[in-house]
């Protein structure tokens, strides 16, 4: 099995990229035995030294999670991208073994003995501003992991963390088993009333790959089911698709998550007593900008009364349209989107299916390329030869300065085993302890595959989320730190969605649309009036919007800021929620808890999910930086965001670091003006 199994191997591929193609299910567990042995024997070395606190000893720790991280990240990639039975049986056994594991090394007081004494000599020590930043942290985020605790509660912690790890993989893998359940069949031509021909197309693409031939097959993710949504004049078809969509996980069978949400949040209320915090919302909030739940919150409200009222003038605007045109029935979630896009067609004289021809997918990722290049002197060139697990899968080679300085993965269309949404994740993070280390960056979206020669059209939305995940992928690829422990995204939850937001408004300005908004038959570029147009459209609809995320980031909030967790309703949960918030029952949650990945997929945006719309003060606030200067491409502003947020990881406080770039702390008046709100706030 060593013989045979890549990762016991020194990978002489280019830029030393995973194997994939080699790599098989087999090979994991015999990894992953091997890479924990190796960290724990490297974690027992240096606990058993003695004397004064020494940096060399959190330098060997960084370097002892090298193997791990490699099979980790291989692993933990084909899980979310290309999963199936085998990877998913291993998925179960070794999220518990994993848990256990890092808390061997978390929990290890002789471990933690030698990170305190760093951390309490770090003044003495030399360091640099880097060396001293990962000393900090390092220290804080052992402590929070219950390096102080001792016997029974260090015990209980370790039991706690196996038990929701565990919770976790079988949460992502009923929402997933869910997702690929379901298609709405479409097997009729008056099935397909009011669809544009590119929703037509997609369909007929994903019949096909399930073996539908001659059909039309529309999917829960997205991508699929909202333009459905959106066009189809059926209304009967709407309301089954909508319902299927907004109940994954919540269907009373196999896959329902709600028992694993009622005990998953008990046992975060759990652990965070352990660790001296009254609710789990405190034990996260401690240590992001927001520092507390009550600010996180306060901002929440201060963004959701003037979008409430939005969406309530919305949904009036909504009923008056349907009343006119003789639809005797009261407005329906079912019918949100379907009627909105009529109103923004009336309104603004165009509509999506006008727009969508001039959103190639091929020229957008251009777009963001060309962006990045004339922002931050980055390259982009194609390789063919470094090894996918799909076989649409791409990948570039990044160069700056005539230096490689990362490879990007783009994998970006739905397929069955894929996790639903779109994410940044990758292979390698950017180092250079020992030598420079380039990240292998992957970004991940659920698109609908055109059919064969035609190239794959994108809704407006589906762009911004591609700008947004290069934005994720821009910060790994643009890290320029020493320790991997402070490398690229390794920062704040609420700090890590600013690079991503901020990417996003390239998309909007007209000079960009102008160059690579190119109508896929004519070749014409998007008229400038339609560009006026399309910005000027940008606050339609925002009400909605803005109601159907902070709505679940108030739910997530209000479930883990709870001290009572006995016997947890979910149901009864989320309706407490909406009936504080006054939301309009035609709205639902953006994701509601059943499917609600963020939080319930391990812990990244547990509590966390506010990020979003705190992110979104700094880069509302951001990119005015640009607009100040008066050139959206201004080199002075853009060497700064570079230098402070791009390059930089964690090295220092993001607080610090905004305001390094922007001169100033943020500003909320731009993300209100930005929504359309500010008049109304």
């Amino acid at each position: 099995m060593t013989a045979e199994n890549p990762f016991f191997e020194t990978w002489t591929t280019p830029f030393g990229t995973p194997p994939l193609s080699r790599i098989r299910p087999e090979h994991f567990r015999p990894a992953f035995d091997a890479a924990m042995a190796e960290q724990l024997a490297a974690v027992a070395a240096i606990a058993a030294k003695t004397g004064p606190g020494d940096f060399a000893d959190i330098a060997a720790l960084e370097r002892s999670g090298r193997a791990l991280f490699r099979v980790s990240a291989v692993f933990e990639n084909l899980s979310s991208s290309a999963s199936n039975a085998a990877l998913q049986a291993i998925e179960r056994e070794m999220s518990p073994l994993l848990a256990k594991h890092y808390d061997a090394v978390r929990l290890n007081p002789g471990l933690f003995a030698r990170i305190k004494a760093a951390y309490e000599a770090r003044a003495a020590l030399g360091l640099n501003a880097e060396q001293t930043r990962l000393v900090e942290e390092m220290h804080r985020d052992f402590v929070r992991a219950g390096a102080e605790l001792e016997g029974a509660k260090k015990a209980r912690l370790s039991e706690l963390n196996e038990v929701l790890a565990t919770l976790g993989t079988d949460f992502r893998l009923k929402v997933l088993n869910d997702t690929d359940r379901f298609a709405l069949v479409l097997d009729r031509e008056d099935d397909l009333a009011g669809l544009p021909q590119f929703v037509v197309d997609a369909a007929a693409e994903a019949a096909k790959e399930a073996g539908l031939e001659g059909k039309w097959a529309i999917s829960l993710q997205r991508p699929s089911v909202e333009p459905f949504l959106t066009f189809s004049s059926r209304r009967d078809l709407r309301e089954q698709a909508y319902e299927a969509w907004i109940r994954r996980g919540d269907n009373g069978d196999a896959n329902d998550t709600s028992a694993i949400i009622a005990q998953v949040v008990k046992l975060r209320h759990e652990r965070a007593n352990l660790l001296g915090y009254k609710t789990h919302a405190e034990l996260t909030l401690d240590g992001r900008m927001a520092k507390t739940p009550q600010a996180a919150n306060d901002l929440l409200a201060r963004v959701w009364t003037p979008a409430l009222a939005r969406a309530e003038e919305e949904k009036a605007d909504l009923q008056a349209m349907i009343d006119a045109e003789g639809g005797n029935f009261k407005l329906a979630a079912w019918d949100w989107r379907y009627y909105a896009e009529k109103l923004r067609a009336q309104r603004y004289d165009f509509d999506q299916a006008t727009l969508k021809p001039y959103l190639q997918l091929e020229k957008l990722i251009e777009a963001q390329f060309a962006c990045a290049s004339r922002l931050y002197g980055v390259t982009f060139e194609e390789r063919h030869d470094i090894d996918v697990y799909a076989p649409e899968v791409r990948t570039w080679e990044v160069k700056k300065d005539g230096a490689t300085i990362a490879i990007f993965y783009g994998d970006y269309f739905a397929r069955s085993g894929k996790s639903s949404g779109a994410w940044m994740s990758s292979f390698r993070d950017q180092e250079k302890m020992d030598g420079p280390v380039i990240p292998l960056v992957l970004n991940n979206m659920n698109l609908n595959k055109a059919p064969a020669g035609q190239p794959v059209l994108l809704s407006y939305d589906d762009a911004s989320t591609l700008f947004h995940e290069f934005g994720h992928g821009l910060h790994g690829m643009l890290s320029n730190v020493t320790y991997p422990y402070l490398s690229g995204t390794a920062v704040p939850r609420d700090f890590v969605e600013f690079p991503s937001q901020v990417n996003e408004h390239w998309l909007d300005q007209p000079e960009v649309l102008a160059e690579f908004a190119i109508h896929a038959e004519t070749g014409e570029a998007m008229p400038a009036d339609m560009i006026d147009k399309l910005l000027a459209s940008q606050t339609f609809n925002q009400g909605f919007a803005t109601v159907e995320f902070l709505s679940s980031a108030v739910f997530d909030m209000d479930l883990h800021a709870r001290e009572d967790v006995d016997a947890i309703d979910v149901h009864a949960a989320e309706m407490a929620t909406r009936a504080r918030l006054k939301m309009p029952e035609e709205i639902a949650l953006r994701h509601r808890p059943q499917h609600f990945l963020h939080l319930f997929d391990g812990i990244a945006y547990s509590a966390g999910y506010y990020s979003y719309m705190w992110s979104e003060v700094l880069d509302a606030d951001g990119f005015e930086a640009f607009v100040e200067a008066g050139d959206i491409f201004d080199p002075a502003t853009a060497k700064r965001l570079y230098e402070f947020v791009y390059s930089a990881g964690n090295t220092r406080d993001p607080a610090e670091a905004y305001r390094l770039f922007r001169g100033r702390d943020p500003e909320v008046q731009p993300l209100l003006k930005g929504r359309g709100f500010a008049e109304a706030a």
